[in-house]
């Protein structure tokens, strides 16, 4: 099984991807159908103009979007948790048909290239505590949690903190 290919979206990936990103969140339970945070998580076309919006499309040569995850770099209006050094992620999804082929640690490992692309010393970024599958690819990867670094948005959503430092490359 070949990895996805992550690049950034398309405007024909953008509907797929916002259906991904809804079945993701909605159908796992972490988002009400109604709330308002679905028109944001639909809102592809706007994540993709104010931030960095990657897929992960199928390698079959479908080019089915398998997944996504908006990147932004800290100090910028989608960065809620990064500093001015750091990249930030969110709203990672993956279609319930894809899970299990490495596309979530596929769009994390892209986010961290797109963070050294920028010369950023690192990244931070939220997660829910009861999103497990993702704590897995990010323990994986090296990230550790910030527990200085824990928030709520509002209240009753108490979000985690994951972050990581990147060695510098040598002289």
């Amino acid at each position: 099984m070949r990895s996805p290919i992550v690049r950034r979206a398309l405007d024909r990936d953008l509907a797929a991807a916002a259906e991904v990103t809804v079945e993701a969140f909605v159908g796992d339970g972490h988002t009400r159908p109604d709330s308002d945070y679905v028109h944001l998580l639909r809102d592809t076309a706007r994540r993709n103009r104010e931030a960095e919006l990657l897929v992960a499309v199928d390698d079959a040569g479908t080019g089915a979007v398998l997944g996504c995850v908006t990147f932004a770099a800290g100090g910028t209006p989608w960065a809620d948790i990064a500093g001015p050094d750091e990249g930030e992620i969110r709203m990672l999804a993956v279609g319930a048909a894809a899970r299990g082929r490495g596309v979530g640690r596929a769009l994390v490992a892209a986010s961290m290239d797109r963070s050294r692309e920028l010369g950023l010393a690192g990244m931070a970024f939220s997660t829910r505590p009861e999103m497990r599958h993702a704590h897995r690819i990010y323990d994986a990867l090296g990230f550790a949690l910030a527990p200085e670094r824990y928030w709520s948005p509002h209240p009753g959503t108490d979000l985690l903190v994951y972050t990581m430092r990147f060695p510098h490359a040598p002289s």
